[in-house]
């Protein structure tokens, strides 16, 4: 299971447009690593915290924009950093919800794991997390690797999951980051039967590279708004290649109380991968500012 390192040029070159976000509240920390206190105990108050980059300081305004609906006071304290930062913040309790994702934060925790499915993600979370910590529902939204196409080589070959490729793969030339070949060749071959013609390191190109034909397929996130910009479409993985990594919510158990769990809940009832891109776009292609994205959703979706 991969760690989850941000690569696509997409989410880097908008780090400012996320520094810029964390800071317009004013209900934020303008000291990301903050003070040294633990968050409230009653839930009536709660420390949404976040990653440094724009999907994860969307997806913390949202859950912000939500538990404020449902009038829990927060405290908002986003681009923080890596996981690492993030993680011991919670794990003491200094923060009281992040916005994670359930495979990338299982191998954090457990990096011999092999859970691939929601489910079996999920179970393994709630066991090797520490007592102090737990996770919420996770949402259908993912955001994680996927063989890429354009819409139009879709529908000419019917391609709807990986195991569609099998009898044009031999035609077709394969890109991603300089890895990929080296991680998943021969893991597409045993689980799905696919013998790609080449394989190209196209890296941070590999969306317009699909687009522009130097590839015929190509390893993109799934939220990456390119998707919607260039016409692409993400094939489904129903024997779960690339493992699950849903929107969850990481919680610092003794600070959230009944109404905040069920904020959080409601957020991942309603948010799906379609969604996240879409407001993706709005925030990195649009130029929106991703906390006015943010409860524009809440309140269309019903949620405040």
């Amino acid at each position: 299971m991969r760690s989850r390192s941000r690569a696509v040029s997409s989410v880097v070159l908008l780090s400012a447009v996320a520094l810029a976000a964390g800071a317009c509240s004013s209900s934020s920390s303008n000291n990301p690593l903050g003070g040294g206190s633990k968050a409230s105990g009653d839930g009536s108050s709660v420390v949404v915290g976040s990653a440094n980059y724009p999907e994860n300081v969307l997806l913390a305004s949202i859950y912000s924009q939500a538990l404020q609906a449902k009038g829990v006071k927060v405290t908002e304290k986003f681009n923080i950093g890596s996981r690492e930062l993030l993680y011991g913040q919670i794990k003491d309790g200094k923060l009281t919800v992040l916005p994670e994702y359930n495979g990338a934060l299982l191998a954090y925790v457990d990096n011999k794991s092999t859970a691939a499915t929601e489910a079996d993600v999920n179970a393994a979370l709630t066991k090797e997390l520490p007592g102090s910590l737990g996770i919420l529902d996770s949402s259908a939204a993912e955001d994680k690797d996927s063989l890429t196409v354009t819409q139009d080589t879709a529908a000419k070959y019917n391609l709807k999951s990986i195991a569609d490729l099998a009898t044009q793969a031999p035609n077709f030339t394969v890109g991603g980051m300089a890895e990929f070949k080296s991680r998943r060749e021969q893991q597409f071959k045993d689980v799905y039967g696919l013998n790609f013609k080449d394989w190209k390191p196209t890296a941070d190109a590999t969306p317009n590279a699909i687009k522009d034909g130097t590839i015929q397929v190509g390893d993109v996130f799934t939220t990456d708004p390119k998707l919607l910009q260039l016409g692409l479409v993400s094939l489904a993985d129903p024997k779960n290649v690339f493992g699950a990594q849903n929107v969850t919510p990481l919680v610092y158990k003794a600070g959230v109380n009944d109404t905040a769990s069920a904020a959080l809940n409601a957020v991942s009832a309603k948010l799906d991968t379609a969604t996240l891109v879409a407001l993706m776009k709005k925030v990195s292609i649009d130029k929106d500012d991703p906390q006015a994205v943010a409860k524009d959703w809440v309140k269309t979706s019903g949620l405040g």
